[in-house]
């Protein structure tokens, strides 16, 4: 009885085929093809298969295995459809955060394979969330440690240093974007080390541009400085679109380049290998030894499988150490755990409790730091520290450069770059020395690594910032005081010491051509997160400026337990620019405004857009930008938390309301709203009709107008659309606003009418009509304003419910007067009583014919918004793929083959299969937007208008090859739809020949009226 009540049927078919494919893998070939075509997200797809179901198929090839042969251009298609899927999902205005939403639950469902209870759950909470209502989406934003973005998609967000898969971090290219859009970046720069693979930048690049966001390709390469090495991020720029920047790294310097940077890489490898043999011949047997436990012997290939496409690293060793380890300690805890239950064996309890806790200590932070960092096996050349003149080390010459010469070589490859200095461990003195090596080179400084900071290396980054300013800002007083400074915190007397002094003496007696480096392109500052999802305490990826966040994001900020930001002691200056873009096709009365009366932007969409100014930041305590996330802590293993994850366990069963079955809480709404409206009105009338029947009256004046403003909006019912009445109509929204009408009864008849207007007042319809009805009006406006806030409306609905009352107001002087007539030709009763107890009921009828109107056209608009997002899509689509079959055949004349369906299908079989398939699935889609979506009919036929008349010819005639029955049928067979294509088909069938004629008959009618 209890499960019928909570979850739908919906969410358990749900839960099944996402778990078929998670088992099954998404390697199908049939449902792949979906990925690789141009099917539409509200096309024929949707008689195929669910929009929940494409979702977790894309997101699942995304979180697949990173090893798999041929897998980019897989996640690149499943980026893209996924990317199209969630934009187009959203009903609302507030699309980009419902997409966000949807695409984090779903990986939370995938990730919850092995818990089916909490994957109904998040399932439940991803169709709710797929509504597109703010509130159930700032909710789930904020439960899935997400912070809202404007809808604008104007933010200030970024990260300029992030690692993926290819380097020390877990993630694939496209599964990195598809995070960073994710959370909300914008601007994201993946550093690579030493050097990048063309397909690993390619499929980078490629994400980025279906995601929108803004990527850069950043190289970490490194120089010998002082008996150390200090990093530097090289940025090639300057590239008009990713295919410029793909040939570049193709180029002879730059390949060049690349095969010295490999050999670098190797090098670190093989240190890293070394480790490995290190731990198992001289770390493992001591811990096994310590732990009374048995540590297999470390696998060289098993951890280069571990380790995937990425480069080697100690990190990475030190996580492969863990999960070796991990099977043998919470074995071995296990049994010391009985041991210590056991009340004979008290002798040693507290010794195997400190060894239970050392297991528990060694998390892969601890086994890195302790066992395989460099300084722990000092007979291994350590690649943190430079070769010395007098070593036989055999490093390669790219690790054995100095800074001078480095940045010289980036210098001589290309002159476009940015490149960024990393400031762990250095003091101003050697930025200040690398700055002058570099004659101006050196373009950034990476101010602040959140990583590095969390780490403690960014001690002297206020005194490195203020030399920055004071070169930026040419302040010569400044930079002089500063140069003396540091001259006098130089003790010693060693050669290393002597040397530094005098070229700061020497820069001091030069400042001049110190400031000449940085005069026309100032020093700028970047600042990353340095995440790489591995080892120890880490801060997620991302960083934001909040000033250019919603209010209501920057409200949730403070005080939130779900999402803990930490401001960084950065203040960046900001630009704000309100740009202005054309908005539709020009037109002679907009051109009149603009030159006549002299508003210039009349008629154009504003664009605001933020800029952050990175030559202007300063290190201060009071800073303007956050982390995007809390920080993840790595305490302990977890393997004596057993009670506590019991409880976990527990709480995590529990369901509130919000689970509940969606008939089950429609019903409970109804009863919520209609029981305290039939006790008002029991309780304040005395005629019996009004008494008993009031309140079915109040739920019938609402019910009825939410149908029919539904069925208007949707574009009304029309002949040879496919959709009955029923599909225009949401029964949750019908159900809420009857929830909300319901409560309403007690403010407008129990208090306003009853209360105060007749017994307080002693006003009435009859003496006082425009007063009584002005101020129910009044009393319902706030209402309906007040709980449009609390439901997350935007600011222009609630505005528009307030005074819509006002307008409801003569509207029930007209009601009242009609009745006052009407009711004496149809009851032996004088008007009067009933007409002054029901007017709250006349009020109400007035309120909800204005809100019938008003939502009517605001619902219609919005459904036209979608149409026309869809319809510009798939005709911008249409329109590529006939001119891509125009220059396939510059031969043939493609408008008249394309009037000969059987000719058509025939040419492309021969030629071009892969043009023909993309044509029959764009007509497809088209025809089904005509005959399934609301208000399709109406927006195409208001775009044919706007069309040039060959546009118009050109889709008319593009409609016809679907009477190619044969190679369409055949289509769907091939498994191009999916597998479950027959609903599809018998569509198709059906209906292709009358949506040829009705198109073809549109486009003509057009070309009559215009000519």
């Amino acid at each position: 009885m209890a499960e019928m009540l909570y979850f739908d049927r919906q969410d358990r078919e749900l839960l099944k085929m996402i778990n078929d494919i998670i088992d099954n893998g998404p390697s199908s070939d049939l449902e792949h093809k979906i990925f690789k075509t141009s099917l539409h997200p509200h096309g024929i797809l949707n008689l195929t298969t669910t929009h929940e179901y494409r979702m977790a198929q894309a997101v699942i090839n995304l979180l697949g295995s990173l090893n798999k042969a041929g897998s980019a251009e897989d996640r690149l298609a499943a980026l893209r459809t996924l990317h199209d899927e969630v934009l187009h999902s959203a009903q609302t205005t507030f699309r980009y955060n419902t997409g966000r939403v949807l695409i984090q639950i779903m990986k939370a469902i995938i990730r919850s394979r092995n818990d089916e209870f909490a994957q109904l759950k998040l399932i439940h909470n991803f169709r709710k969330a797929a509504s597109g209502n703010p509130r159930i989406v700032r909710e789930f934003l904020n439960k899935h440690h997400l912070i809202e973005m404007p809808e604008e998609w104007n933010q200030l967000t970024m990260d300029h240093h992030v690692h993926d898969a290819n380097t020390k971090g877990r993630k694939s290219a496209t599964h990195l974007i598809m995070d960073a859009w994710v959370k909300g970046i914008r601007h994201i720069t993946v550093v690579y080390y030493n050097y990048v693979e063309l397909a690993a930048a390619r499929e980078l690049m490629h994400a980025a541009e279906i995601m929108g966001l803004t990527v850069r390709v950043g190289f970490e390469l490194r120089a010998a400085f002082r008996g150390r090495y200090v990093n530097f991020i090289w940025t090639p720029r300057g590239f008009s679109d990713t295919e410029e920047f793909l040939e570049f790294l193709t180029k002879p310097a730059v390949a060049a380049f690349f095969a010295e940077s490999r050999k670098a890489s190797l090098w670190v490898q093989q240190h890293v290998m070394s480790t490995l043999e290190a731990w198992n011949k001289k770390h493992a047997p001591a811990l096994a030894k310590e732990l009374a436990i048995e540590i297999p012997v470390l696998d060289a290939e098993a951890f280069l499988a571990f380790v995937g496409n990425g480069q080697p690293s100690l990190l990475h060793l030190a996580e492969f150490v863990h999960k070796t380890l991990l099977p043998s300690m919470q074995a071995r805890v296990g049994a010391l755990e009985k041991v210590c239950a056991d009340p004979a064996c008290s002798e040693n309890v507290e010794e195997y409790r400190a060894l239970i806790a050392r297991m528990d200590s060694l998390t892969p932070t601890v086994i890195h730091d302790t066992w395989l960092k460099p300084e722990c096996n000092p007979e291994l050349p350590s690649p943190s520290v430079p070769c010395q003149e007098n070593s036989c080390d055999d490093r390669p010459e790219l690790l054995c450069l100095s800074v001078a010469q480095l940045l010289e070589r980036l210098h001589s490859i290309r002159s476009g770059y940015r490149i960024s200095l990393q400031l762990a461990g250095l003091t101003a003195e050697d930025v200040l020395e690398i700055l002058w090596d570099g004659q101006g080179i050196v373009t950034h400084l990476e101010l602040f690594n959140v990583k590095e900071w969390h780490d403690g290396k960014l001690s002297h980054i206020k005194e490195i910032n203020e030399l920055q300013v004071a070169i930026n800002r040419g302040d010569v007083m400044h930079l002089k005081s500063m140069l003396r400074a540091m001259l006098e915190r130089l003790d010693g007397d060693d050669q290393d010491t002597e040397e530094r002094r005098a070229k700061i003496k020497y820069i001091l007696r030069h400042i001049p051509a110190l400031q000449a480096l940085y005069r026309y392109a100032p020093l700028h500052s970047h600042f990353g997160t340095d995440s790489t999802s591995h080892l120890g305490n880490r801060y997620g990826m991302g960083l934001a400026v909040p000033e250019t966040l919603p209010r209501s994001a920057r409200k949730r900020l403070s005080g939130n337990k779900y999402i803990s930001p930490v401001t960084l002691p950065l203040r960046a200056r900001l630009a704000y620019n309100e740009n202005f873009k054309e908005h539709g096709k020009p037109s002679r009365f907009r051109d009149w405004v603009r030159q006549s009366l002299g508003i210039i932007t009349f008629g154009m969409r504003r664009a605001p857009e933020w800029t952050l100014l990175y030559e202007d930041v300063h290190v201060k305590k009071e800073g303007n930008i956050i982390t995007m996330g809390g920080i993840t802590v790595e305490k302990s293993n977890g393997i004596t938390a057993k009670e506590a994850c019991e409880e976990n366990e527990e709480e995590k069963k529990k369901l509130g309301k919000g689970y509940l079955n969606t008939t089950v809480a429609n019903v409970l709404k109804v009863l919520v709203g209609f029981i305290p409206a039939l006790l008002t009105f029991l309780n304040t009338q005395e005629w019996w009709v009004l008494a008993w029947f009031g309140a079915p009256i109040w739920f019938g004046i609402t019910g009825v107008r939410n149908v029919i403003q539904s069925v208007i909006a949707g574009g009304g019912i029309r002949k040879n659309m496919l959709l009955s009445w029923k599909s225009f109509v949401s029964w949750s929204r019908v159900c809420d606003s009857l929830m909300y009408t319901g409560i309403s009864v007690i403010l407008l008849e129990g208090l306003t009418r009853n209360l105060l207007l007749s017994k307080v007042l002693g006003l009435t319809v009859e003496n006082f009509p425009l007063l009584v009805f002005s101020i129910i009006a009044l009393a319902n406006g706030i209402y309906i304003s007040s709980h449009n806030i609390y439901r997350g409306f935007p600011k222009t609905a609630v505005v528009g419910n307030f005074f819509r009352s006002v307008l409801a107001i003569p509207v029930a002087m007209v009601y009242n007067k009609a009745l006052y007539f009407l009711f004496p030709l149809i009851i032996n009763m004088p008007p009067e009583q009933i007409l002054i107890p029901a007017a709250a009921i006349v009020s109400k009828f007035a309120s909800d014919t204005v809100a019938g109107i008003i939502e009517s056209v605001a619902d219609r608009r919005n459904n036209y918004r979608l149409r026309k997002w869809d319809y510009r899509t798939k005709l911008r689509h249409m329109f590529d793929c006939y001119t891509r079959l125009e220059l396939a055949f510059p031969d043939k004349d493609m408008l008249s083959l394309l009037a000969q369906p059987r000719e058509f299908a025939r040419v492309m079989e021969k030629d071009a299969k892969a043009l023909q398939v993309e044509s029959f699935i764009t007509a497809l889609d088209l025809m089904y937007f005509w005959y399934y979506q609301p208000c399709s009919q109406q927006t195409l036929q208001v775009m044919l208008r706007d069309m040039t008349k060959e546009e118009r010819m050109v889709l008319a005639r593009f409609q016809s090859i679907l009477l190619n029955v044969q190679e369409v049928c055949q289509l769907f067979v091939d498994g191009m739809l999916g597998v479950n294509f027959s609903r599809a088909l018998s569509f198709y069938l059906d209906n292709y020949e009358d949506y040829i004629s009705t198109i073809a008959r549109h486009c003509s009618s057009v070309d009559e009226k215009k000519h």
